[in-house]
């Protein structure tokens, strides 16, 4: 009992973990804003999605509100996550296991619509690439992490719902 109360707290590799949770709701509102409020300025948007307009491309309002909603949802998730984090709350590693598993699924996804409707994009151009490789990268060393990691059993444990006592023969009669 004695060696977990050493490891309890935001300390060690944590550090990192925290590090990186505080800067990815200001990363993710910077790209959120940076890649979509051009498109809903001046007439940019009808002149993509009226079907007719010089510039309309099919399906393409689909895919910017899947992008968008996507990132809104993540951007929601990792305020949540900044918030679980400094808790310490037992939710923690789930949902942060849970969010780079999202990302990992969306970006494949993502750039997979992308082809269907710009058939003249490459899949995998060089920013998608190093987007998807970072995730792995990510998940590769943090996931294991907050699965195996004694520090993270014993730092992420409040809230914890009691488990209630399971009847036993003799309580029963």
């Amino acid at each position: 009992m004695e060696n977990n109360r050493e490891l309890q707290g935001l300390g060690g590799w944590l550090i990192l973990v925290g590090i990186g949770v505080v800067m990815s709701p200001f990363r993710l509102l910077v790209n959120l804003v940076s890649t979509y409020k051009p498109v809903f300025e001046n007439v940019t948007w009808e002149d993509l999605t009226t079907e007719g307009a010089e510039f309309y491309v099919p399906y393409l309002s689909s895919l910017l509100v899947g992008e968008i909603t996507f990132n809104v949802i993540m951007f929601v998730a990792s305020i949540i996550l900044v918030y679980l984090f400094f808790s310490k709350h037992y939710l923690f590693p789930k949902l942060y296991i849970g969010t780079l598993v999202a990302y990992l699924i969306f970006i494949p996804l993502d750039a997979w619509v992308v082809t269907k409707t710009f058939p003249d994009t490459e899949m995998f151009d060089p920013e998608t690439i190093k987007n998807f490789s970072r995730a792995i990268a990510v998940g590769i060393v943090w996931v294991p992490y907050m699965l195996l990691s004694k520090r993270v059993k014993a730092t992420f444990v409040e809230n914890l719902p009691r488990k209630e006592a399971q009847p036993t023969t003799e309580s029963i009669g």
